[in-house]
């Protein structure tokens, strides 16, 4: 209206005015053009972060990794991002120079970077170099894309070449953990001259897995053995000897809460921290498997349920991910290094031959060496790691089996649930007593030598 007024009072000879100017009015008071500053910042929350985690856990779950595989899969995505947030938030401090090798991140070169979405775009771009199904993470990470592109194109351009120039030095410094060695070395190698030796279980009769995991770099530990735990019971098959009592307790707490079946507290423990990413099922002549997640992912979707339940924001949401997945990833080279020196006999073995033929663990028996609980050891170091973020007696609903057709459970605190997770080993006839309490000391060692290691805040 403003306009059509002013152009009415030049044709009428009233007002003289350059062309320049009315050119300048006309344009300011026609359709305005919008300019990148004009914009919104693209709004990246902690539900992005989560929600990606949660999708590389899923293909992790398709793709079947080994345990201590995916814990490298969750934690070098974590530390891409956390090394991005902690550039402008000064309550983080940098990993570099307190992790071996780990070398400054490049600077943003554009004052348009939107650093949380950065921090989200290295963290799926890590992970999809990481799993299998690289195209699951592709149609994801696509999707994402085309929303942020239309929202603001500029911000998104320029969060998006610093994002993939911090996973590409990421990718960089993962690549020297020694990890791509180990797919080439030789299979583990069974003893079958000593009868306190492990022995690969039913029913698929399965090689002993990632037998030079202790060889992979570390993050905070001096070497694979700085917690070795407590030797378990010399092997002894003399009824009054302290390693046939643990086995005889492995027997008799298992066909106790057998009779008792689904109304048991201890089946239903047993099976909710089961997190067996490979149980093979034999139905006739055909063999297949059913998928799950591994004990490092539970803890990690412990790790969301905390962060949602206190609210805590992008940024504290990526470190404590970021400091949980460091402990569950040295807490496995720790747990492996041990694994693979002792070499135990697993009870089902020492069951079926000595006690009762047909007797079977209420879960399935993993395949690697018995000692120590690879359950109480990560379980104990992320719930140490879980209550120096988040404080003790942190009460919470634990929904990560939810999607495995298992109820939620609750917890008085993280030590409660990884004091669950333990014995559950026992209750699944798969572990002696002292690689459940030896093991949870170790985890306990590990996540405190974390805390104390890492200044990350």
């Amino acid at each position: 209206m403003m306009q059509h007024r002013f152009m009415k009072l030049i044709k009428s000879k009233k007002v003289v005015i350059p062309f320049f100017t009315i050119l300048i009015v006309a344009t300011s008071c026609g359709d305005k053009t919008t300019t990148p500053k004009d914009l919104k910042p693209i709004e990246i929350t902690e539900t992005h972060f989560t929600s990606a985690v949660d999708k590389i856990t899923e293909i992790m779950v398709h793709d079947i990794f080994s345990p201590p595989v995916a814990s490298r899969i969750y934690a070098y995505p974590n530390i891409a991002a956390y090394e991005i947030i902690a550039q402008t938030d000064e309550n983080y401090k940098s990993l570099n120079g307190q992790i071996e090798s780990l070398q400054p991140i490049p600077k943003a070169s554009s004052d348009s970077v939107n650093y949380s979405l950065a921090a989200l775009i290295a963290h799926m771009e890590i992970s999809k170099s990481l799993i299998f199904s690289e195209e699951k993470m592709e149609s994801y990470q696509d999707s994402l894309y085309a929303i942020w592109s239309t929202e603001n194109q500029a911000e998104f351009e320029a969060s998006k070449a610093y994002g993939l120039s911090v996973s590409d030095h990421i990718k960089k410094w993962y690549d020297g953990d020694f990890y791509k060695q180990t797919r080439t070395m030789p299979k583990f190698t069974v003893d079958t001259d000593d009868p306190s030796r492990w022995q690969p279980t039913p029913p698929s009769y399965m090689d002993g897995i990632e037998p030079h995991w202790k060889k992979i770099r570390s993050f905070t530990l001096d070497s694979a053995s700085q917690f070795k735990p407590t030797p378990p019971p010399a092997y002894s098959m003399k009824k009054g000897s302290a390693f046939y009592k643990e086995l005889q307790e492995v027997y008799e707490v298992t066909e106790r809460i057998t009779k008792e079946g689904d109304e048991s507290e201890e089946v239903a423990i047993a099976q909710f921290w089961d997190c067996n990413p490979y149980v093979s099922v034999t139905r006739g002549h055909l063999m297949f498997a059913t998928k799950k997640i591994t004990p490092g992912a539970h803890w990690i979707g412990i790790t969301k349920i905390a962060c949602k339940e206190s609210k805590a924001d992008f940024n504290k949401t990526v470190f404590a991910y970021t400091k949980t997945s460091i402990a569950i990833f040295d807490a496995f080279i720790s747990c492996w290094d041990e694994k693979y020196r002792s070499n135990l006999i697993r009870p089902e073995t020492l069951i079926n031959q000595n006690i009762d033929e047909n007797w079977k663990p209420i879960l399935q028996t993993p395949p690697f060496p018995e000692y120590v609980s690879g359950h109480s050891v990560v379980s104990g170091a992320a719930a140490t790691v879980l209550t120096h973020i988040f404080g003790d007696n942190f009460s919470f609903m634990d929904d990560t089996e939810l999607p495995y057709g298992l109820p939620m459970r609750s917890f008085e605190s993280f030590n409660k649930a990884a004091e669950e997770a333990a014995v559950s080993r026992l209750y699944g006839g798969i572990h002696y007593r002292a690689a459940i309490d030896n093991g949870l000391d170790q985890g306990i060692n590990i996540g405190t030598q974390v805390i104390n290691k890492l200044q990350m805040q």
